[in-house]
């Protein structure tokens, strides 16, 4: 213990930035669970004023989520709700409740951005849909997110990350050619889908602002933001190939890629996995050099990359036999100098002692009330005028800042604040 202690006490500990570019933008997060909380916090990071909204009795669903630990106190604190919800302030309010929905438009009055990923037709039926937000707000951007958009056969079908996953066809391109689809260890379709949300949302706003524009909604399915990056697909299935004549159909391949090769996972003599893709010719031509194998480059199944990937297999097993005769120390040694693209396949436990972890400083440690102090990813990207930074994570307590919003900047009295707590509205 006292060993790992050392290791993470290197980390720096986080600063609030000091000049933080979306100072003065306020987002109103009225979403649950991922993908609508994670596009906000990105936006946190770069100093929006994000104000979490959670349900009074059942808070945000992040907060159920493992890992949970203990303390010694006997307290139990969600450690995805820690990182998930950092720079947030965060209040209570029960949406589907009248008064609820009324001070939700207060609160919609006085933002940049609404931010929800409920069931299409939800926030209309409580009375707060964009329709109605936006006579109060005309310059409101509302980012909604949703299993499989706000219109469609499909729009009432509940969706979370593994489901759009499956239906997008990323799930059919994760596993052995011959064994069953595999999902992402981690809810990648929603924090996909949270990238592509802060993104659109930024979108927006440089439209209101800096074109002169109004106010939007912006609707986003979970299986859109995952059916876009899959590139090249739909192309690849639309057109005819000579070589292919039947509709080509992407499929998995276990670790090797069906547009590159080499590409796999190998094993070293030590026992490490390493991963290896030549992506380019002059990368493959490099590999060829620096496994003592040159006369590669002029043989004709290996010519170029085209015919390397009808030969995958055979250009695979050459790389890894030699890996496999070679420890990770020797592979780097040979590859380093020539700049060949690779990586060992790392944990957390590797990603804390790697030197370029520190260097770039990409895990900072951050004060917290109930953890004393934990270790976290920093504000990605960098920025050289303005850069992110993380303040505080997550409150363990619901409703935190219910005093510091309501009645600091609603006006409303402490009586009033109370009243709301009695009949469950906050």
């Amino acid at each position: 213990m006292s060993d790992d202690r050392g290791i993470r006490d290197r980390f720096p500990f986080a600063k609030p930035s000091p000049n933080p570019p979306l100072a003065g933008v306020r987002v109103i997060d009225a979403g649950n669970m991922v993908s609508a909380p994670f596009s906000t916090v990105l936006l946190a990071d770069f100093g929006a004023d994000v104000i979490k909204l959670e349900h009074p009795v059942y808070g945000d669903g992040e907060r159920k989520l493992e890992p949970i630990i203990t303390l010694p106190n006997g307290q139990t604190v969600s450690l995805w709700w820690k990182n998930g919800a950092r720079n947030k302030r965060c209040i209570t309010l029960n949406l589907s409740k009248p008064e609820g929905a009324a001070i939700f438009k207060e609160l919609a009055a006085t933002a940049d951005v609404v931010v929800e990923n409920y069931t299409p037709g939800t926030f209309e039926r409580w009375g707060i849909g964009y329709e109605e937000l936006k006579k109060v707000n005309p310059r409101l951007v509302m980012l909604r997110i949703s299993g499989f958009g706000q219109t469609g056969p499909n729009r009432e079908r509940g969706g979370f990350g593994r489901v759009a996953e499956a239906f997008a066809g990323l799930t059919n391109l994760i596993g052995e050619k011959d064994g069953p689809p595999m999902t992402p260890g981690i809810p990648l379709g929603d924090l996909i889908t949270g990238l592509v949300g802060s993104w659109s949302i930024m979108v927006a706003l440089y439209y209101r602002d800096a074109r002169g524009g109004e106010g939007q909604f912006i609707d986003l399915g979970l299986y859109e933001s995952i059916f876009r990056i899959l590139e090249f697909d739909p192309i690849q299935y639309d057109q005819p190939d000579p070589r292919h004549p039947e509709k080509r159909v992407h499929t998995r391949e276990g670790n090797q890629l069906s547009y590159v090769a080499p590409s796999d996972m190998f094993k070293t003599k030590d026992g490490y996995w390493v991963t290896h893709a030549a992506s380019n010719q002059q990368v493959f031509e490099k590999l060829c050099r620096a496994i003592g194998r040159a006369e590669l480059i002029d043989d004709p199944r290996f010519k170029d990359n085209p015919s390397r990937v009808d030969h995958r297999e055979e250009i695979n097993g050459i790389v890894r036999e030699w890996i496999a005769q070679r420890t990770r120390a020797e592979l780097a040694e040979q590859f380093d100098p020539l700049g060949i693209p690779y990586a060992p396949v790392f944990d957390m436990r590797d990603v804390f002692q790697d030197p370029h972890y520190l260097a770039r400083e990409m895990l900072v440690r951050v004060l917290d009330p109930q953890l004393g102090d934990a270790v976290v990813q920093n504000a990605v990207p960098k920025f050289s005028k303005t850069p992110g930074g993380i303040k505080r994570l997550g409150p363990q307590e619901l409703g935190a800042h219910n005093e510091e919003i309501y009645c600091g900047e609603l006006g409303y009295s402490k009586e009033r604040l109370q009243e709301l707590r009695d009949s469950g509205v906050i």
